[in-house]
């Protein structure tokens, strides 16, 4: 009876570990990324860390940004663009390194563009929104970037205060490893999320969101231009709104607000609304109802890199 008790823990032991080790080396789990507050930004990505989710490599350097390692002052004659935004920038766990925006762009702008060396930074989270973005700017500077590309999305125009309440309390926003992949796995596939009454209440925040948004907006603007950069920003809509009637009445205002907006403060604009919907198959650009995957990384890097030569007096058949 003992022998046959101990084969049965050996073969339960064994299974234990086999799992823990398909769990990590398969989809990645045990390794999650690693969030950490900020009192101005609310949370950022914990700067050098790495890890391979769900086959999808991601690397965060030491400025937080989805990016490699830099240096902070650019050599002679490099173009540098820094990409700001929330997770359709980020690319999250379902989009490998090489094929985020701002890696898919630095390539292709390697290849057109008549600079030396080219550099793309990606600075973003999930869940910013300018209010975030422009705390960023303000913790970080520009990096001597020529341009800035705030890339937003619907949703961004009613964005909240910027707050470091999820960090280590949502399991979204993790503040430290789990002891075992298995952890990880119950942790978030078992256990239910606990409400956090703080954030439900700034989730509730009143006032003229839109037009807090806006004034981030223009800070980023006169901080650039402070920085001898230009801006760019660029908006993505929702899956539904490329549906007719798919945008709801209080959005399709907020909407017509930064229309008039950028307008008046001669900011250039890309509206990827019209342009998705012009798109034969727009769904096929989608990861979900508003992320993007690589066919939709790649649509919003033609467009962008378009804009972004013209600000620099150049054409996509510069070599």
């Amino acid at each position: 009876m003992k022998v046959l008790l101990m084969v049965i823990l050996a073969v339960l032991v064994a299974l234990f570990v086999a799992i823990e080790i398909g769990l990590r080396s398969l989809f990645g789990f045990g390794n999650p990324l690693i969030y950490i507050g900020d009192e101005k930004v609310g949370y950022l990505l914990a700067p050098n860390q790495q890890t391979y989710r769900f086959g999808s490599r991601i690397e965060i350097n030491e400025f937080s940004m989805r990016s490699g390692k830099i240096t902070p002052i650019p050599a002679p004659g490099t173009l540098r663009v820094l990409l700001l935004g929330d997770s359709i920038a980020n690319g999250g766990w379902w989009t490998d390194q090489k094929n985020t925006i701002s890696q898919l762009l630095m390539n292709s702008l390697t290849s057109i563009s008549n600079y030396q060396q080219v550099e793309v930074f990606n600075a973003s989270a999930n869940s910013w929104s300018p209010r975030n973005e422009l705390a960023y700017l303000h913790k970080f500077g520009t990096f001597q970037s020529q341009i800035i590309v705030l890339l937003i999305n619907t949703d961004d125009l009613f964005g909240t205060a910027p707050t470091s309440l999820p960090v280590g309390r949502d399991k979204n926003y993790p503040d430290r490893k789990p002891p075992l992949a298995i952890v990880e796995v119950l942790q978030r596939y078992t256990f239910k999320q606990k409400p956090i009454p703080e954030l439900e209440a700034l989730y509730q925040e009143g006032g003229d969101r839109v037009g807090i948004i806006l004034e981030a907006i223009g800070n980023i603007q006169t901080l650039t231009q402070a920085n001898n950069s230009q801006l760019i920003v660029a908006m993505t809509p929702l899956l539904r709104e490329l549906n007719p009637n798919g945008t709801r009445d209080y959005e399709i205002i907020a909407r017509q607000r930064l229309r008039d907006f950028v307008t008046e403060k001669k900011i250039n604009y890309i509206d990827f609304l019209p342009l998705f919907q012009a798109n034969e198959n727009p769904k096929s650009l989608y990861h979900d109802h508003i992320h993007l995957n690589l066919q939709g990384n790649q649509f919003i890097v033609n467009v962008i890199e378009k804009s972004l030569l013209e600000r620099l007096g150049q054409n996509s058949t510069t070599n």
